[in-house]
């Protein structure tokens, strides 16, 4: 066991850049679970992949191509009409197979396939740190203004109309703040833990909650719980962090849901 890891100022860099992502994932997850679109995170992440690799097919940083394809799919989707998981089980089949084709026929090969969908926070830099903190900042100071609205169209939908508010801001903001916070999730903790990060907090939370406020507050502190714990038992281990982190969220989910069953 690598203990020495935990103290290495190497994985600094790293441990902050995704600290402040999962606060934000897990906030956007509970207002993607009042929606019932909690399976945008894994299909604006597939985009971001697919979008990330074609970038370093073409010499781009994936720091720079993930965020624009997620962007497309986050306006895609709006413009489309479509306010549920349908438009987003279109992007994960796209995004898939455009992954899988760009890596066969490209000299990045598949392992550089994998090393995106597996996340790269132990090589994240000055850009992917940058990034992380730029998107964090966004959905932690739009969330505050977006959620009385999404809350409102959420419980009295006609309200919107009767009223000729123009709901298309908050529902394109926070369609945009979603791709920006996945995007940048998956180019440093990998696909799957983004979407993990984005869903199993936001799960717990809502069956723990209690109050809304709460519910947000608790999330976050599961995130940063299951990251803090996930990031020292992958250095000690000497584990790849994605599917680690993945695992880590998958046993707290169990364990808060056998305790709440025995109280």
């Amino acid at each position: 066991m690598n203990w020495s890891a935990l103290t290495d100022p190497l994985f600094l860099t790293p441990f902050l850049t995704g600290l402040p992502l999962v606060v934000g994932l897990a906030w956007l997850g509970v207002l993607l679970r009042l929606r019932d679109e909690w399976l945008a995170a894994l299909g604006l992440a597939h985009l971001a992949t697919a979008s990330g690799l074609a970038g370093l097919a073409a010499g781009i940083p994936a720091v720079l191509g993930a965020p624009l394809g997620a962007l497309l799919g986050a306006a895609a989707k709006y413009r489309s009409g479509q306010r549920s998981n349908s438009a987003y089980a279109l992007m994960i089949l796209a995004g898939w197979s455009a992954t899988l084709l760009i890596a066969a026929n490209s000299a990045l090969g598949e392992s550089l396939a994998h090393a995106v969908v597996d996340g790269q926070l132990y090589f994240a830099g000055l850009r992917e740190l940058s990034l992380a903190w730029l998107a964090a900042g966004l959905i932690l100071a739009g969330l505050p203004v977006l959620s009385p609205a999404l809350l409102r169209a959420r419980f009295f939908p006609d309200h919107e109309r009767a009223n000729r508010l123009p709901a298309w801001r908050w529902h394109l903001g926070f369609d945009l703040l979603v791709a920006l916070g996945v995007a940048a999730g998956t180019t440093t903790l990998g696909l799957m833990a983004s979407f993990a990060f984005i869903f199993i907090p936001a799960q717990l939370a809502y069956h723990l909650g209690g109050n809304w406020r709460r519910t947000l507050w608790l999330s976050a502190l599961l995130g940063v719980s299951g990251y803090i714990l996930s990031f020292a038992v992958a250095l000690v281990l000497d584990q790849p962090y994605g599917p680690l982190a993945v695992a880590m969220l998958l046993a707290l989910s169990v364990l808060f849901r056998s305790t709440a069953r025995k109280a």
